[in-house]
């Protein structure tokens, strides 16, 4: 982890309201691995004392690329980023996503931002799977041209069915899973986005015996294990539970490490 000043190349209006931001970060960039984020304080917001956190989603060489929508006053403002603009980073923050077991299928699951947030993954892993992606309409479905150049196979579910299966992105999982009923290999999952959807995967993954990987969606004040504002509660070797940050000890959990009972 280190702090760096960093510049804007440039950024990108996708669609959707969504845009891509490139910065030259040669001190953080070369260090990012998969499920890991970034601590960025806003420019032109001295009032806010707060950084905000982005997932990165892609890392080459000195570039970092992030994938952001405005949606709140910090993001809002970063829309009006121009080349050669300074920025604060903090990074690379929190605790990744593991190396896939030998002999499993890798299977990712995301949501709305979760897509770009499992592009690196999906670009590191030895072999290629099958992404479920889930929207409420198809301008939340990202990357899925990226993914499928890496040589993924996409799945797409959306609320209002206007791209992919109409319906959730668990509706597409349950889906595929009778498609494969009688092909016994092992899989292991990788999955990011909204709480509620975590929760539906790990329902399915502890059904299904799948070993899966889940990086919560908490709110983060400092991003550095400070403000325990993004707490949550995991089990522990005694049956009970204890408290873990989710910005040091996570994002990234085995599903079955965390009490989704006692979770909102």
């Amino acid at each position: 982890m280190q702090y760096e000043s960093v510049k804007v190349i440039h950024q990108d209006e996708v669609h959707g309201g969504y845009r891509l931001l490139w910065l030259n970060a040669p001190g953080i960039a070369p260090h990012v691995e998969p499920g890991q984020f970034v601590h960025i304080r806003v420019p032109h917001m001295e009032a806010s004392v707060l950084r905000r956190p982005f997932s990165v989603y892609k890392a080459d060489g000195s570039v970092l690329q992030i994938l952001y929508k405005g949606v709140g006053k910090g993001t809002r403002t970063m829309t009006y980023l121009r080349p050669g603009d300074t920025l604060s980073l903090i990074g690379p923050l929190g605790t990744g996503f593991p190396a896939l077991s030998p002999g499993n299928a890798p299977v990712l699951v995301a949501g709305g931002y979760g897509m770009a947030a499992l592009y690196l993954l999906a670009r590191s892993m030895p072999v290629q799977g099958i992404a479920f992606f889930g929207g409420q309409t198809a301008p939340d479905i990202l990357c899925v041209d990226e993914f499928e150049a890496l040589g993924w196979e996409v799945r797409i579910a959306t609320e209002d069915g206007s791209l992919g299966e109409q319906g959730l992105v668990t509706d597409v999982i349950d889906a595929w899973w009778t498609e494969r009923k009688d092909d016994a290999s092992p899989v292991e999952v990788y999955a990011c986005g909204p709480n509620a959807m975590l929760h539906a995967v790990a329902r399915r993954a502890m059904d299904r015996d799948w070993r899966t990987w889940v990086s919560v969606d908490r709110n983060m004040g400092c991003g550095v294990g400070a403000c325990l504002t993004c707490v949550l509660r995991v089990r522990d070797e005694s049956g009970g539970w204890e408290w873990k940050r989710s910005c040091t000890e996570g994002p990234v959990f085995e599903c079955r490490e965390i009490c989704w009972d006692l979770e909102k």
